[in-house]
């Protein structure tokens, strides 16, 4: 190198990084043909950890804290390029930073139904939403596995990635919950946590961790939450059956005063209500007249089979009576004779 060289190249004595807050998780500082002067300082801010990298191999690793570069901070460095305890020379490394905060309120969300199985129904359609936040804990690991060599990289581009695995886990999660979904939307931190514990391995092998998980909401899809809905009212009154047309009857009351109160104000309000009432009533009518049928029917039965032979004889005595005196007709007297003769039987 030339003399004129020499004090042309320029030398670096301070590594550090001040984010931007625009969501890069990691950044490489800029060397361009720039070297680092022995002895410069590094600072690595909370949050953040800091990497070396020698012709394509991460060196030393260094989390929060100032430090002074020399062969004693960069054991790993030192050993790569064969330096000696004396070594007092400018060198060349990659330096990259990476951001280790909570990247928070992350989305997530079924852009489709997807089906669960569930013990009560077999098979359900679910959507679903939330968010949740992560951090690099293994920067080398995430250096290797996703980042690169790339000058920075940020949240967003990894955001597909992620979403994605949080929906191919939402399967698994439920099944190893044990939560039916009737329940899931009254333990929605435990499918949450379920969640977490089948993207935890996951994550681990990019060199991130998941920080939290929440699940703001479980649905079916809107067919199938109708069904729902009325096996929840059936749920409601049980075995009642009063109570279910009790039920009956308040749905349909609604929906009377709506057909009969097009007109508005207060007289359609009572043709509706007056419709509701007749409604129950007849409903109530026409169950008490179906548990009064079998009722009468087995309360006629004993009497039919409590029939003597002498008493059938001497009906068919009078009706052959009624035909002489030309009330009953031949043909009525035939029937009623066959009818009786068969309880003889």
């Amino acid at each position: 190198m030339s003399l004129m060289d020499f004090i042309k190249k320029q030398f670096i004595d301070i590594i550090q990084w001040t984010e931007s807050g625009d969501g890069t998780l990691a950044w490489r500082f800029p060397m361009a043909e720039m070297e680092i002067q022995n002895g410069a300082s590094l600072t690595v801010r909370d949050s953040q950890m800091a990497i070396f990298v020698n012709e394509g191999k991460v060196a030393d690793v260094f989390g929060p804290g100032t430090y002074k570069l020399t062969t004693q901070t960069l054991p790993v460095l030192t050993y790569l390029q064969n330096w000696d305890k004396l070594f007092e020379s400018p060198f060349k490394s990659d330096v990259y930073f990476f951001s280790t905060r909570q990247q928070i309120d992350q989305k997530w969300g079924t852009p489709q139904p997807i089906t669960i199985r569930d013990k009560d129904f077999g098979a359900v359609r679910v959507r679903a939403f939330g968010n949740y936040a992560y951090r690099i804990t293994d920067p080398k690991l995430f250096h290797t596995e996703i980042s690169g060599t790339r000058d920075s990289y940020a949240a967003s581009e990894i955001d597909g990635q992620l979403r994605g695995m949080v929906l191919q886990s939402i399967s698994d999660a439920v099944a190893s919950s044990g939560i039916p979904f009737l329940d899931l939307a009254a333990n929605q931190m435990e499918f949450a946590k379920a969640l977490r514990e089948q993207l935890d391995p996951e994550m681990t092998k990019l060199g991130l961790k998941i920080e939290g998980m929440t699940v703001q909401s479980v649905s079916l899809p809107e067919e199938l939450q109708k069904i729902l809905d009325q096996k929840i009212g059936m749920g409601m009154v049980g075995n009642d059956m009063a109570k279910f047309m009790q039920y009956q009857t308040a749905q349909a009351i609604p929906k009377f005063a709506e057909g009969a109160g097009g007109g508005g104000g207060i007289a359609g309000d009572a043709m509706g209500l007056g419709a509701g009432v007749a409604l129950g009533q007849v409903l109530a009518q026409n169950l008490q007249a179906g548990l009064q049928a079998p009722a009468a029917a087995a309360a006629a039965a004993p009497a039919v089979a409590a029939l003597k032979p002498e008493d059938i004889m001497a009906t068919l005595e009078k009706l052959a009576d009624l035909k002489g005196k030309g009330i009953l007709t031949a043909e009525e007297f035939d029937s009623k004779k066959a009818e009786l003769l068969k309880k003889l039987v």
